[in-house]
């Protein structure tokens, strides 16, 4: 049978969002599950992790692939150090350095600086990011030499706090084992961020580092989540070229409806599920006195996925069907 659901893989540096989804089409090849023509199953990401960046990245197999989008609009939570003193050209650990100084914050005045970066604020993309301009990706024009004007943008960080736990074996702040005053100077600072679609963390340090009077980039990025998949559902490289070994995949795939844990799901009697899988619309009379039914859910039948629905000015309608 096709396989259909999430593996979440832990994203490893130095691998592209689109070389992890080819590590799973391998993968599924090799164990004789990805099909061909007609018949092959597809696969997708639910976020683009950059390469020297770490941590969550969903990927979608068979029917889940549907819900890629919905993915790609929900809220990410990262751990991210920011280097003070340099700022790059690609605003991480990459790029050629293009700014110095040798100004360096406390510690009080990182934590003071924080609440004018929470709630809805405005951020320039970095130069070196894959959106496009003109039908090409900022990241080519940049190294091409273009001049490359980054259009402001509106995000919303919804919190944004020093990180007091190692990350990656790095101390929150700059500082020796034993701890400093709020008052000593820090050379970096572990941060985590829960944050909407489109923020880039790059600029957010940046534009930190900035209201800091200094300037600055980061050296360390992991995802600890995206949308309702963190660190715990997480696979390594590793545990996924299993499955192209011979393991089961049945051990490593997270159901379809796991990335629709934050909707209310109501299981369909037989006659209505065929209606909404023919696109038919079902009258909210159908499914009186169901208090999971008010807005976005999942039709279940039998506890098998059949469409993401909505109920719309009394009318329940197909969202997005799926087929197994």
């Amino acid at each position: 049978m096709k396989p259909h659901g999430w593996i979440i893989l832990d994203k490893p540096l130095e691998l592209g969002s689109t070389q992890a989804v080819g590590a799973v089409k391998r993968n599924l090849r090799e164990a004789g599950l990805l099909g061909k023509g007609k018949d092959k199953t597809k696969v997708g990401h639910g976020g683009t992790l950059d390469p020297l960046a770490t941590g969550v990245l969903p990927i979608a197999i068979g029917e889940a692939t549907k819900l890629c989008g919905r993915m790609l609009d929900a809220s990410k939570i990262y751990a991210f150090t920011i280097a003070f003193g340099s700022e790059t050209e690609t605003l991480d650990a990459e790029g050629d350095v293009s700014e110095t100084s040798d100004h360096l914050p406390t510690l009080a005045e990182v934590e003071a600086i924080l609440p004018q970066f929470t709630g809805p604020i405005e951020q320039i993309p970095p130069k070196y990011s894959a959106l496009k301009i003109d039908g090409k990706r900022a990241y080519d024009l940049a190294r091409a030499g273009v001049a490359v004007e980054m259009k402001m943008r509106a995000v919303t960080i919804h919190s944004l706090t020093v990180s007091p736990e190692l990350v990656e074996g790095r101390p929150s702040a700059g500082r020796g084992s034993t701890g400093s005053p709020l008052t000593e100077l820090v050379d970096e600072i572990t941060l985590t961020a829960n944050v909407s679609k489109g923020t880039y963390i790059r600029s957010l340090a940046r534009d930190i580092a900035r209201a800091l009077g200094t300037v600055g980039h980061v050296t360390m990025l992991r995802r600890t989540k995206a949308g309702p998949f963190t660190l715990k559902h997480a696979i390594s490289l590793d545990k996924l070229n299993e499955i192209g070994k011979g393991a089961d995949i049945k051990d490593y795939l997270l159901p379809l409806e796991a990335g629709l844990d934050d909707i209310p799901a109501f299981d369909l009697t037989p006659d209505q599920a065929r209606l909404l899988r023919q696109g038919q619309r079902l009258d909210e009379q159908d499914l009186i006195g169901n208090p999971a039914i008010n807005g976005l859910f999942l039709a279940t039948e039998d506890s098998s996925p059949v469409a993401l629905a909505e109920l719309v000015d009394g009318t329940i309608k197909v969202v997005r069907g799926f087929n197994f």
